[in-house]
């Protein structure tokens, strides 16, 4: 073998002999490389990009996205033509807002405090987002670029919402807004961890799984023995276990378990038994109570020392979690200053061994309460005749109650009083489902009662409720979750209780009943509870009409209330005007259109029969158009009456314009209908918008160009222009000044130039009041505009003076004012 490769000369087999080296050498390079590369075990959940979606003046559009149990990151990418103005109020600037769990309302927030943030969006303003009441708005920027962790938000369904103004006014109706318009686009990516073992921004942090077995478990009755047993409902406390029977932790070293709550539980106890120092210490003779076993616990993400729901030193005491959400827990364990517990002794060495043993205490089906002795029911969902978009009533799935009506009555529910605690902790316990994508609607809670009603209620998602742990409650009118962002109680009182949670997280939501009276009424008086989902609260108050629409992915539908003019909020409950304001603004917008009288008019009395019929329509459907927008009286359709007034009004102006030419009939009626096919076209599509004033006036001008000079050509096509021409400069100007001065005592005679003086200020006053509308000055300048347009239509109709050939400046040869001894010379 060795003679043969010494005898290998050609490159061909230098190659094939050298290529075994070379591969071995590029793959200990590539090795190399590769270990030089963090190892990212994540892959894309999901990816979604929102093509550019325009949002007029106070509308508003969501974005769900969902984050999966082993989610690592969501990154959130937005892209918008937004300028922001600082003098602006704070209402009307463009937000981006963050909700966990359901939509963000930010009509409810205080601009001027809570829930509202002025300053730059970045991953750091989501530390502690989480919870159905946090909400956080900020105003929207043209760039926005966040990737938040897990460790930073919980999984589960979050919303993006984005805002052209906020506030009771947004969803007021109004004809026209003068406020800015802006587009955004967004990408949302979500990365996910490929191992469930394994999470973090990178999925680099390994956590365990707690298994709980409950084949592992013993009745509750061990635990409860100074309570009598004829009282006491059997229950079972369920041990949970690692895999690995103990784990050794050095100083500042985490271990991060997982824990399933699959089901309503009493209590979570997590304990650390066995706690002891490690062997392989060099120095293990400090007192191993004396030794801080931190333990943090999260629901739905991971805990850390500065972000955690509960933390305890549980080799102390063990950490009690009364009532745990349903859902992922999270539990860090975290030894904290061992050398200083060992005497200040510095030892890389040292390590703490436990073993984790937590306890989940579960009661019976129907039962519920530390003893268990508390009845729970579940309420099924029992959808409405002609239901829409979720609209279904909640009927206790036992036999007790009828379930063939929207209420039950409560007395025969309620849990015996006479098990532990005293009469003071009765408690009666329901469990309802809020469906997925129902996130947009409301849970409307009803209570009513012959007499006092004895019940306060609380509420709580994932949980049972209690007193120290609810997300809303109503106890009477003066203690309950009003001021709180998505709580809003109607017309509460002694015998009824009325409230509803605005926009509810969909999922598992637990209501608790807790009764006052020491004795359980046995008279006939009864208590009836309504539990529902419903669009729109209260039927948005009377006024307004309930509307739905869809997020961005479709997945949620969302209802909100359109309201009147005189109305606003989210519920349409806020008076934005008066009823005697009201009176006002309709008196204004519709009477200002009795201007039109004016040009209409001057428009008959100079036979001008089509101009009469036009300002006339015009005006009266201008004035039908606001009794419809302002609520008086609508004749026909909104769509039909704005429709008829923009156009009208496009044809009235411009046919002022016609008007100042003298073109025959015949002319003016082909300009007139290329016109109004124009004009009706811009009626139809975007009749509000501010370019179309503009629009307008070049196509009158424009017009009133064309009709001239069909009017030059038809009367003076005898002008004569001779061939040649002279030499001679000083009689040549000569002949040029007498025409021009000839032409312009012509266009001085043709018009009465006090009238078009007295028009052009009229329709500069016009031009301001237009400039100075918004919403809530919109009634006083519009109605400014009406008289000042109509005015200054009838200032340039009376500015229209006689022909020429009428008042006889024209010669019969038709030289416009020129001699024939005037006229060019042929030239020499």
């Amino acid at each position: 073998m060795a003679s043969i490769i010494l005898s290998c000369s050609s490159p061909y087999c230098k190659l094939v002999i050298l290529s075994p080296f070379v591969l071995f050498l590029c793959f200990l390079s590539s090795c190399r490389s590769l270990q030089e590369l963090p190892s990212y075990n994540t892959f894309t959940v999901s990816s979604f990009r929102y093509p550019e979606t325009h949002l007029r003046p106070y509308d508003f559009s969501y974005i769900r996205v969902d984050l999966p149990p082993w989610f690592s990151s969501m990154s959130i990418a937005v892209e918008s033509d937004v300028d922001l103005d600082a003098a602006r109020p704070k209402s009307t600037l463009p937000m981006i807002c963050f909700r966990d769990g359901s939509p963000p309302l930010p009509d409810v927030l205080d601009t001027n405090g809570t829930g509202f943030v002025l300053g730059t969006l970045s991953n750091g303003s989501f530390e502690g987002i989480e919870g159905l009441q946090n909400v956080q708005c900020y105003p929207m920027q043209r760039n926005i670029t966040m990737k938040l962790t897990n460790e930073q938000i919980s999984p589960g369904i979050w919303y993006v919402g984005l805002f052209n103004g906020i506030g009771p006014t947004r969803s007021q109706s109004k004809m026209i807004v003068r406020a800015p318009a802006y587009s955004f686009s967004a990408n949302v990516s979500v990365e996910g961890c490929t191992t469930i073992t394994m999470l973090g921004q990178y999925c680099n942090q390994t956590v365990d799984l707690l298994s709980c077995d409950e084949s592992d478990s013993h009745n509750i009755t061990e635990i409860f023995s100074d309570v009598n047993s004829s009282d006491q409902t059997i229950g079972n406390l369920v041990s949970c276990r690692n895999s690995v029977e103990s784990s050794c932790l050095g100083d500042g070293e985490p271990k991060v378990y997982y824990l399933e709550v699959v089901r309503i539980t009493e209590q979570l106890t997590i304990m650390a038994t066995n706690v002891r120092f490690s062997l392989t210490s060099s120095n293990n003779t400090g007192n191993i109570n004396d030794t801080t076993l931190m333990c943090f616990a999260r629901h739905g993400a991971m805990p850390s020392a500065l972000l955690h729901d509960y933390s305890g030193d549980v080799n102390k005491a063990p950490l009690v979690i009364r009532s745990p959400k349903i859902g992922r827990w999270y539990i860090t364990i975290l030894p904290v200053n061992l050398s200083k517990e060992l005497g200040g002794v510095q030892d890389n060495n040292i390590q703490v061994c436990y073993s984790m043993n937590p306890q989940l205490l579960e009661c019976p089906a129907g039962k519920a309460g530390s003893n268990c002795t508390w009845e729970t029911y579940i309420l099924q969902t029992v959808l409405r005749r002609d239901s829409f978009l979720f609209e279904s009533n909640y009927l206790p799935v036992s036999g007790i109650v009828s379930s063939d009506r929207a209420n039950f009555h409560l007395e025969p529910l309620i849990s015996n009083s006479s098990y532990g605690g005293g009469l003071d902790d009765t408690w009666t316990y329901f469990l309802l489902d809020i469906p997925r994508g129902a996130a947009g609607v409301n849970l409307h809670i009803h209570l009513t009662s012959d007499t006092k009603i004895d019940y306060e209620i609380y509420a709580r998602f994932g949980g049972l409720p209690s007193l120290d742990n609810c997300d809303y409650y109503y106890a009477n009118k003066t203690r309950n979750s009003d001021g709180s962002m998505f709580f809003m109680s109607y017309n509460s009182s002694e015998e009824k209780v009325d409230f509803y949670i605005l926009y509810v997280r969909e999922g598992t939501w637990g209501f608790g009943l807790r009764h006052l009276n020491t004795i359980i009424s046995t008279s006939k008086d009864q208590t009836s509870l309504s539990v529902s989902l419903e669009r729109c609260p209260k039927g948005c108050s009377s006024h307004g009409s309930c509307k739905y629409a869809f997020d961005a992915s479709g997945l949620t539908a969302y209802s909100f209330c359109s309201c009147d003019r005189d109305h606003g909020g989210f519920d349409c409950s806020v008076e934005i005007v008066s009823h005697r304001g009201h009176v006002w603004q309709s008196v204004a917008l519709i009477a200002s259109n009795a201007a039109a009288i004016l040009p209409a008019y001057w428009s008959l009395r100079q036979k001008a029969f089509a101009e009469w019929v036009l300002f006339t329509s015009s005006g009266v459907s201008s004035g039908l158009y606001h009794a419809c927008d302002v609520g008086t009286w609508c004749a026909l359709s909104f769509r039909a009456l704005q429709f008829m007034d923009f156009w009208l009004s496009f044809m009235a102006v411009i046919s002022t314009f016609i008007y100042l030419s003298t073109v025959d009939e015949a002319f003016k009626r082909t300009i007139l209908t290329a016109v109004a096919i124009l004009t009706a076209l811009m009626a139809i599509t975007e009749a509000t918008r501010s370019s179309n004033i503009i629009l307008v006036i070049a196509i009158g001008t424009l017009g009133l160009f064309i009709a001239w000079l069909v009017e030059l050509s038809t009367k003076y096509r005898s002008l004569s222009f001779p061939i040649g021409f002279s030499l001679n400069m000083i009689a040549r100007w000569h002949i040029i000044r007498g025409w021009v001065q000839n032409l312009i005592k012509t266009l001085l005679r043709r018009f009465r130039w006090g009238f078009v003086l007295a028009g052009f200020s009229a329709l500069a006053s016009a031009g301001i009041s237009w400039k100075l509308e918004t919403s809530e000055s919109y009634w006083i300048w519009h109605s400014i505009w009406h008289v000042t347009i109509y005015t200054s239509s009838f200032f340039f109709l009376c500015s229209k003076g006689a022909p020429v050939d009428s008042q006889n400046q024209n010669p019969p040869d038709g030289t416009y004012g020129l001699t024939r001894q005037d006229s060019f010379p042929r030239g020499e």
